[in-house]
């Protein structure tokens, strides 16, 4: 699935922690960029097979011109978890023929 108007956010706990209470106290977030905007913040998924999942929802942020439209804000908070899943597999493939690729 592709999902142009998608940010992942990944803010590390301040002061220097220890790899393993970095990877536990990370912050995500995942931000649609465009109308309608939308923030999330996500916690690790500690009961999925990966220990990040979908993420599980600590809070969403939205503008409150559309607190109402209820229908039209699950479909991105659903769009926004697959992307912050998708996001944490790995780095996206490259794709050959480059601009700058001779």
């Amino acid at each position: 699935m592709n999902f142009p108007h998608f940010l992942r956010i990944e803010r590390e706990p301040r002061g220097g922690a220890s790899a393993i209470a970095e990877a536990a106290g990370s912050r995500h977030f995942v931000v649609h960029l465009v109308e309608p905007r939308l923030a999330l913040e996500l916690a690790p998924d500690a009961a999925a097979p990966d220990q990040m999942g979908r993420g599980v929802i600590k809070r969403v942020c939205v503008p409150n011109s559309w607190a109402g439209d209820y229908g039209q804000y699950g479909q991105l908070i659903s769009a926004a978890q697959e992307f912050f899943e998708q996001s944490l597999a790995g780095p996206a493939p490259e794709k050959g023929g480059g601009r700058f690729e001779r």
